[in-house]
């Protein structure tokens, strides 16, 4: 590799590091965070989970699922805590938001004009988006 190759190779990876420099600067505080807590907050959770395995050695039988029930309890609110912060947990979908719209869009078709319309056998009842239709049954299924 000639000095020439040396120094454009050098060149290339200075750009790429600024070009990486340029795109952490653009992370929003959560994604800093994010990034900070997964890298800080794993060494914890397993620390919490040796001390689980470490103490099922040592401790006597009995005392065994009070120890776990602790340690995976603080293990799980450490993990909720974590992504509660870093706002990667997903927000639940309210049902009574769902119900609330579905009872306003029953209202609003509550107001829609409902024709019939008796054709010999056949009766349609039309009502906003919904159609039903109904025939009499034939003289085979009395």
């Amino acid at each position: 590799m000639t000095d020439e190759d040396k120094k454009e190779l050098q060149l290339l990876k200075t750009q790429a590091i600024i070009e990486l420099k340029k795109m952490e600067q653009t992370n929003t505080a959560k994604e800093v965070a994010s990034k900070y807590i997964g890298k800080s907050a794993v060494p914890w959770i397993v620390l919490l989970v040796i001390v689980g395995v470490v103490s099922s050695a040592f401790l006597p039988s009995e005392s065994l699922p009070a120890v776990i029930g602790l340690v995976s309890t603080a293990v799980m609110a450490l993990i909720t805590m974590l992504a509660s912060i870093t706002g990667t947990k997903e927000k639940e979908e309210k049902p009574e938001f769902k119900v609330i719209n579905e009872l306003i869009q029953r209202l609003d078709d509550a107001n829609d004009p409902m024709t019939v319309v008796v054709d010999k056998d056949k009766v349609t009842v039309n009502k906003g988006k919904h159609n039903v239709t109904s025939q009499r049954p034939s003289e085979d299924t009395k």
